[in-house]
């Protein structure tokens, strides 16, 4: 039983260390794309976002 609930807990630590990758990289492609576009208001939208997920 014990194993059972440590490996129900690295699963779901290993799922939110991966979520958090993907949304960083998410975030990091649409910065990307605000500098291309010149969009200030996006840039500093999805920094402060990007600051929130690292």
């Amino acid at each position: 039983m014990e194993n059972n609930i440590r490996d129900e807990m690295l699963a779901e630590l290993f799922l939110n260390q991966m979520m958090k990758k993907f949304k960083k990289s998410k975030i990091l492609g649409e910065i990307d794309q605000s500098l291309k576009n010149k969009d200030k208001e996006a840039f500093f939208r999805l920094t402060e976002e990007l600051k929130s997920v690292s």
